[in-house]
């Protein structure tokens, strides 16, 4: 029904804007080095923690006991350190290429697949993997403008990140496909609660002048990525998945690196002509995979 194809849109645009927004909250929240990276990530975590707690005790019950450490790895390759290495990569980087990068999720997914989860993959996939990585390549060239070798080496913690995601994807495809998506998300981000506090703790967080309003908008822009970037978006996904299916839900990700470019335009960020020619081919890899 028409009805319905205009609110699978609507909930596929609203993810693209959510996500693609999370870039440029690191950025604000690591902004004039007020908080660390350790402290937005940690904040982030602890704000979708908080949000989903509701939903874990529920899952508690829900999941089976024999699943829970899957549920733990699984939160941990896919929320929890990518966290950290995504605002440690946004010191050096800008947020429009840590969003540009995050794109090759689906590639890593397949690679990953292929190689350790018997992943059967076409000529097409492998095709869109070759067209992807060029694109990279190129936008590993064209980007070093201005950006020191040694800076530059930091784009390698956000793609690491993504080849978490890509573990984490065929992990949950292989392992746990009886357990509930939103049971996975609830249970790992109410466990994320603890770790994340002590690293706030120990990191010295408490000991700044959190009254300061410098201090108040990084630490809000921090928990607003973490209550939306991470816990509304996360539940607003599954949704999606269940309403319009895999396929849909996944090209999610092609919007993701266009609003990022967007906000960093916004933010005065030097996005160039080459960068935005390589996002196009990195986009065509993907589409080429996940065709």
């Amino acid at each position: 029904m028409m009805r319905d194809r205009l609110v699978n849109w609507a909930l596929f645009l609203l993810l693209c804007l959510i996500w693609g927004s999370s870039f440029i909250l690191m950025r604000k929240g690591m902004q004039d080095e007020l908080l660390t990276p350790y402290h937005v990530a940690s904040i982030r975590l602890f704000s979708a923690g908080f949000v989903l707690v509701p939903f874990a005790f529920k899952a508690w019950k829900a999941v089976p006991k024999e699943k829970l450490w899957l549920v733990i790895l699984s939160g941990l390759l896919g929320s929890f350190f990518p966290a950290y290495l995504f605002c440690v990569a946004e010191t050096k980087i800008s947020s429009s290429l840590a969003g540009i990068l995050n794109a090759l999720t689906p590639l890593f997914t397949i690679v990953i697949g292929a190689s350790f989860f018997k992943m059967t993959a076409s000529g097409r996939k492998w095709l869109g993997i070759i067209v992807g990585f060029f694109g990279l390549t190129l936008l590993t060239i064209v980007s070093n403008q201005g950006i020191s070798l040694k800076d530059y080496s930091y784009s390698f913690y956000a793609l690491f990140a993504t080849v978490l995601y890509g573990i984490n994807v065929n992990l949950i495809g292989t392992h746990m496909k009886t357990v509930g998506s939103v049971n996975i998300a609830s249970l790992a981000f109410a466990f994320f609660i603890i770790p994340a506090s002590l690293i706030l703790y120990v990191t010295g967080y408490f000991n700044l002048p959190l009254s300061n309003a410098s201090f108040v908008k990084a630490t809000a822009a921090s928990a607003i990525l973490g209550i939306f970037g991470t816990a509304i978006a996360s539940i607003l996904f599954y949704v999606l998945l269940k309403r319009a299916g895999a396929l849909f839900a996944s090209m999610v990700t092609y919007g993701i690196p266009f609003i990022a470019i967007m906000w960093g335009i916004l933010d005065n960020e030097t996005i160039t002509v080459w960068q935005v020619g390589c996002l196009g081919i990195i986009l065509s890899g993907v589409y080429l995979a996940n065709r």
